[in-house]
């Protein structure tokens, strides 16, 4: 099994699952709606210069989350 850390560990170009959201409140529901539940393949496209944001493939679409969001993320890195 492949260990679990947040999304914000990908570097660019590796892809993870999701396993689990850690935000609560507005912040977990906005993660939802853009795709972030338990099973979703993400992919890192791109970090900024400045390492905030990253841009990020998510069911299709290309998301920009900040670090602090990403971190928590959980996935399975594979």
């Amino acid at each position: 099994m492949n260990p679990v850390k947040s999304l914000h560990d990908l570097k660019q170009g590796e892809s993870g699952c999701v396993r689990a959201l850690l935000s609560t409140g507005s912040m977990r529901r906005r993660l939802q709606d853009i795709g972030l539940i338990e099973g979703t393949r993400v992919k890192c496209l791109q970090k900024s210069p400045a390492g905030d944001p990253t841009a990020y493939l998510i069911r299709g679409a290309v998301i920009a989350l900040r670090s602090e969001d990403a971190e928590n993320v959980l996935i399975a890195h594979s």
